[in-house]
């Protein structure tokens, strides 16, 4: 019989986001998720990070806190508050910082999820069989494959806006990956994520590529086409209310240059991220 992780030392953080959600936020997914999770392989935590909100998102977390506690889940939701508003980007860099800090109780893992949930909580073991089962890997991302048998709903134009994009950060990056932005994305902990980590990002949005960039420079090109895996999801749901707009797409696709230049364009192996 699988024992209670719950009464384990934390094995994975999932940093979740959150800015102005006090209406998209729902609570119940993650309280199923803590609920069943004593049948799981992976003991899991959440950290969510709330970005500066103005509105009562943060008093909604931290209710949803209490109310883990009181159904036998003490410290299996925690709160970060990042004041002022910074970004998505800076969110998730510092609540996988705090993971990272915390890695010597027994964290082996962190990632990030979104906090719209597009991607259902469900994926959390998924990724992380499929991490366990291949110890060269060290990244493993969420991927909005439409294939036969999966319900991967996404708007239309959002959809070929995205290819578009996805195309751009392939070619820039030199690798075949199909989706960069996908907001499931989990990580092994280790001496590169934290260099990798140390410094803010020079992208609000596409952080996500920034990442990987980040890694080619660290390691080569190699070490990150043998260490990320990308896992066709089972489901993902397009949620109204994205604070995303389609004038976003031209930013990212100036950051795409940006990142190329700081990080790919005079050679990428051995050069400190910065």
């Amino acid at each position: 019989m699988t024992s209670d992780p719950s009464n384990s030392a934390c094995q994975c953080t999932i940093v979740v986001p959150f800015y102005n959600e006090e209406h998209r936020l729902r609570p119940e997914p993650f309280f199923g998720f803590l609920a069943s999770a004593n049948t799981l392989h992976r003991a899991v935590r959440f950290l969510f990070v709330d970005d500066g909100s103005t509105d009562n998102t943060l008093n909604l977390l931290k209710a949803m806190q209490l109310r883990a506690a009181e159904l036998g889940h003490e410290g299996r939701i925690t709160i970060l508050e990042q004041r002022p508003n910074g970004g998505k980007a800076e969110a998730i860099r510092n609540g996988m910082l705090a993971a990272i800090s915390a890695h010597n109780t027994g964290c082996e893992y962190t990632g990030f999820w979104d906090a719209d949930l597009a991607t259902p909580l469900s994926a959390i073991p998924q990724l992380l069989a499929q991490l366990e089962a291949g110890p060269h890997l060290h990244m493993i991302f969420g991927s909005r494959v439409r294939l036969l048998g999966r319900r991967i709903n996404r708007i239309a134009t959002r959809h070929y806006l995205g290819r578009i994009f996805a195309t751009a950060a392939s070619q820039t990056l030199r690798l075949p990956i199909y989706d960069t932005q996908c907001g499931a994305k989990i990580f092994k902990i280790t001496p590169d994520l934290a260099h990798v980590l140390a410094h803010p990002f020079i992208s609000r949005w596409i952080f996500d590529v920034e990442i990987v960039a980040r890694y080619i420079q660290l390691r080569g090109r190699d070490f990150c086409f043998s260490s990320i895996y990308e896992f066709p999801l089972e489901a993902w749901e397009d949620v109204g209310g994205s604070k995303l707009r389609s004038h976003d797409f031209l930013h990212a696709a100036f950051d795409i240059f940006r990142i190329h230049r700081r990080y790919l364009a005079r050679g990428v192996k051995g050069r400190a991220v910065s």
